[in-house]
């Protein structure tokens, strides 16, 4: 039975220059092989969001889960994707907590959810080109990067509880990066946690009394969310970074796939809020579609979203498990400040890569001052307050972002002092930051 999908061939080779494309399917053996793969793939990152964030890795694997089922089904089958924890969430999560308890951020992460839907619908009936407008290469990269600098103090946090192990599991990562080729390569991240773990445990670490008391099967512990106006400055940021990710993903898998699939960014978009909003109304964190899953597809050429369905059902499966959900938890703070410093730097640095891909000019004084001033702004967590609102580095570096830019570059034009060529070169796909 084929489901919707035609069989590869013989269902059993790819031959070379070819692609298994999203509609199509290798034999069912084959298919759950590599959607258990992108399990695994994802696994690590999707992890390190609620072990961070101290929200339930059972539940953030759960609605996980329905998420990219959804995902597929919303897009019809003709987007493969798998949709795990954002990192764009972390620090409103942290920061929410912090002021307002666990359900307050849930509900940020709600919110989140239906803002990013209703951008979906927009792309879908009005198209995506308004986004390459508002959000320009250095106004995208600049986002991306203050998000990941602003959360160096809170690896630093974890990364001095344990010190020996984190440079343990820090050192792991970048020598597995390093030392293999292929999917090896690409689960540095959770090759490294692993090897920190081991660490952890010799040194007496780890503790596993919640594991043997928790049960083997059971739903997982959800988190009613509740409101408070004063956080959502912390979370509405967070869509523009889903923005760019989300169309990240359309271009990357129409590019490996040679499908034109511009008519599912609305699509694509519209499912990641669905997903996300459910995720903040049972206490999960908030989803994107990942890079980690996207490296598998380059790097086995299979695109189907057979293998993504086998993959949300393994990962249901997983999180009904209080037991195994127990078990993530176990990871000490010593291995998430290895893994979280190489983390954060990425995406730090992943905002730099979107400014060099698009050949951002800096020596245009628009574009190096809509840099410089939101990244202080986001490394130092500039904070204001008006009324019960309050703004914190991110949501004041991402304003400030677009403020300057628009402001400036308007400015520039009335008077003439414009440097932008006569002709700018077209806007490459974004990174994606998980």
């Amino acid at each position: 039975m084929s489901l919707g999908w035609t069989k590869h061939g013989d269902g059993k080779h790819v031959g070379p220059g070819d692609v298994v494309a999203p509609d199509e399917r290798l034999s069912w053996p084959r298919t759950i092989g590599i959607g258990m793969q992108h399990v695994v793939a994802m696994f690590g990152s999707t992890f390190i969001v609620p072990l961070l964030t101290d929200f339930s890795p059972a539940t953030t694997l759960f609605f996980s889960a329905i998420g990219t089922a959804l995902f597929l089904l919303i897009t019809r089958n003709r987007l493969p994707s798998y949709l795990g924890s954002s990192f764009a969430f972390i620090a409103p999560i942290l920061a929410a907590t912090a002021s307002h308890g666990q359900s307050v951020a849930v509900g940020g992460i709600l919110v989140t959810g239906l803002l990013l839907a209703a951008v979906g619908l927009l792309v879908h009936f009005a198209g995506a080109r308004w986004i390459d407008v508002v959000m320009p290469p250095i106004v995208t990269g600049t986002i991306v990067a203050l998000i990941g600098l602003n959360l160096a103090p809170a690896a630093w946090g974890n990364f001095q509880m344990a010190p020996v192990t984190a440079v343990i599991t820090l050192a792991a990562i970048i020598l597995v990066t390093v030392l293999f080729k292929g999917i090896l390569g690409r689960l540095s991240i959770l090759v490294g946690v692993l090897v920190g773990y081991v660490a952890a445990l010799l040194q007496g670490e780890v503790d596993f009394t919640d594991v043997k008391k928790a049960d083997w099967l059971g739903f997982p512990h959800f988190v009613t969310p509740s409101f408070d106006v004063s956080v959502l400055g912390l979370f509405i940021p967070v869509v523009l970074v889903l923005i760019a990710e989300n169309v990240g993903h359309v271009k990357s898998v129409a590019a490996m796939t040679g499908k034109n699939l511009d008519g599912v960014a609305g699509r694509a978009l519209f499912a990641d809020g669905v997903a996300t909003t459910l995720a903040g109304v049972g206490g999960g964190s908030g989803t994107t579609t990942y890079a980690e899953n996207i490296g598998v597809m380059a790097a086995t050429r299979v695109y189907s979203t057979a293998a993504y369905w086998v993959a949300a059902v393994t990962a249901l499966v997983l999180s009904l498990s209080p037991k195994f959900g127990a078990l993530i938890a176990t990871i000490p703070d010593g291995v998430l400040g290895g893994a979280t410093t190489m983390l954060y730097g990425m995406i730090g640095i992943l905002g730099a890569r979107i400014w060099v891909q698009a050949k951002v000019d800096f020596g245009n004084p628009v574009n190096l001052t809509t840099a410089a001033v939101p990244l202080i702004i986001g490394i130092a967590n500039f904070t204001f307050s008006w009324g019960d609102l309050t703004f914190e580095g991110i949501a004041l570096g991402t304003a400030s972002a677009l403020v300057i830019y628009h402001g400036m570059r308007a400015i520039a034009r009335w008077r003439g002092t414009s440097q932008e060529p006569v002709s700018p070169a077209s806007t490459p796909e974004p990174a994606h930051v998980d």
